[in-house]
């Protein structure tokens, strides 16, 4: 199949989940036999034509120019450009910027969304962004041939309001490495002597309160803190703990050997996401067995289910970090064994491949299939 990926600032990963995945789906589906495409934003530093034998398009985004409408003119420039490729299937991750283009979208091409979380519930959003983004879900649900949820929470929700058959696959994670303790001494850092969080600087995913209750706690360990800061809540949250020499923020980090090794070698590793689906950022740390601690929600206890301490207020995290809760070892090898057995890379991809190959087929488009005696099409 000729595949494209779109709705992401493009690979490699230099942003976040959906350009994680986007590069681990890429890859994995050109070595089953597929052509494959990404979509870059002209701001991504990778500039050339090839990532790793995946087709580079880059496309103009002013975001830089203009803010938040510049998103929303990338994401039509990479859909003009796709009605001019001729794609069996295009992935749009994501919607909150491209579902009203949807009308644009290749007429002969199926068009596949994975719906991300639910955007609207994030705090960070107005009450007018929020109204829009539920609009936008709408329009993905009408425009979109077919639909991917990456939580089996979010596909009883997609199932339920709109009355459709979405298909659940969840993001992957890469098994342990062998990690490289010299990488820590960049940092200052020594193995299980100091906390872990590593997420987006947004409201949503409680890092104000898990720092909150870290200070309120005895502690002398590190409190180290992995996410880009340049947006107004991250300015905040460095600002708030300036002068608590305890927390470290070491800003976004996009070597995947350094980010496992912090992961790995973590005193305990705290989650504070509350928004959205298989999170890459808990996934990882499942994969790194690392002793993990989560917030009190339903997309969390999907993955860890009881293999991990819990939190619902800065209180519960205080207790956590004075307690020095003697983790059970097996809760790390239940984690551990989750992704091996249900979230590796491979079995993602394959996941992908045989829902594309599912929707194509049940698209009735025919396409031609060569063969010795000539072409055949199914």
């Amino acid at each position: 199949m000729k595949i494209a990926i779109l709705g992401t600032r493009g690979v490699p990963n230099h942003y976040g989940g959906f350009e994680h995945i986007a590069g681990y789906l890429a890859k994995g589906l050109l070595e089953k036999g597929h052509e494959l495409t990404v979509y870059n934003s002209s701001q991504h530093p990778y500039k050339e034509k090839e990532w790793n034998g995946v087709e580079i398009v880059h496309c103009f985004d002013p975001e830089y120019l203009i803010g938040i409408p510049g998103q929303f003119i990338y994401d039509l420039n990479c859909i003009l450009d796709s009605r001019k490729k001729n794609y069996d299937i295009i992935l749009m991750l994501g919607y909150t910027s491209s579902s009203i283009w949807g009308f644009l979208y290749p007429g002969k091409t199926v068009v596949i969304t994975n719906m991300d979380g639910l955007e609207w519930q994030r705090t960070k959003y107005s009450k007018k962004a929020r109204a829009f983004l539920k609009f936008a879900e709408k329009l993905a649900i009408r425009s979109s041939s077919f639909h991917i949820a990456d939580s089996p929470v979010i596909k009883e929700y997609l199932d339920a309001k709109y009355r459709i058959n979405s298909k659940y696959i969840a993001y992957g994670a890469s098994l342990l490495p062998e990690t490289d303790e010299n990488l820590l001494v960049e940092y200052d850092l020594k193995r299980q002597e100091y906390f872990l969080l590593m997420a987006r600087m947004e409201p949503e995913n409680n890092i104000e309160m898990i720092l909150d209750g870290f200070c309120l706690s005895e502690s002398k360990t590190k409190f180290v803190v992995i996410g880009n800061t340049v947006n107004r809540h991250g300015k905040y949250l460095v600002g708030k703990y300036k002068n608590d020499s305890r927390i470290i923020f070491l800003g976004a980090i996009f070597n995947e050997r350094k980010v496992q090794t912090l992961t790995a070698c973590c005193k305990l590793y705290f989650h504070g996401h509350s928004v959205g689906g298989s999170n890459p950022s808990l996934l990882n740390a499942m994969a790194a067995k690392a002793p993990i601690a989560i917030h009190n929600n339903a997309f969390n206890h999907f993955l860890v289910r009881e293999n991990a301490a819990q939190f619902s207020d800065l209180k519960d995290v205080c207790h956590i970090v004075n307690s020095g809760l003697d983790f059970n070892q097996s809760h790390v090898e239940n984690n551990y064994s989750t992704i091996k057995n249900s979230f590796n890379w491979e079995q993602i991809v394959a996941e992908y491949e045989q829902y594309f190959a599912a929707c194509y087929r049940s698209s009735n488009i025919f396409y031609p299939v060569k063969h010795k005696e000539g072409f055949s099409y199914k």
